[in-house]
């Protein structure tokens, strides 16, 4: 996978909170960036992270915009692997059920509907942050 034009796998390690800085957003629209130029692309959300994902955003009175919607959106571009991280959200208080509800179609499954979020532990993002191409953190 290494020749020019062919996939790469990248993975975009999600760590900040979603409003009070320009991270999250930047690396959101990286995200999309990348997906159509036809990488393999996936999310990872650890630390506080894991709150980019969470259900219920509201920027009511921070004056910035609420893009958590965009997060919906992430399967018609064909991202459908965010990993998400069991130790952060335990350490945060949170559960899957805090978290909205991303999913896609599964072409190969006859278009079935399917949940993007892989619940893993620390361990197992290790294993798969070793197994990608590029690692973008922000």
């Amino acid at each position: 996978m290494d020749g020019e034009g062919q996939t790469k796998k990248f993975m975009f390690v999600n760590r900040k909170v979603p409003y009070g800085t320009v991270y999250a957003l930047e690396s959101l629209e990286v995200v999309l960036i990348s997906a159509a130029f036809d990488q393999d692309v996936s999310l990872a959300f650890v630390d506080d992270g894991v709150y980019q994902l969470k259900n219920g955003q509201s920027t009511d009175g921070i004056g910035m915009k609420n893009f958590s919607p965009t997060y919906k959106a992430l399967g018609d571009y064909d991202i459908n692997k965010l990993y998400v991280e069991k130790e952060s959200l335990e350490e945060r208080g949170l559960s899957l059920d805090d978290l909205m509800e991303l999913t896609y179609e599964d072409e190969d499954d006859d278009w079935a509907e399917k949940t993007s979020i892989i619940l893993v532990s620390r361990e197992e993002l290790a294993e798969v942050m070793d197994q990608q191409d590029v690692l973008i953190s922000s």
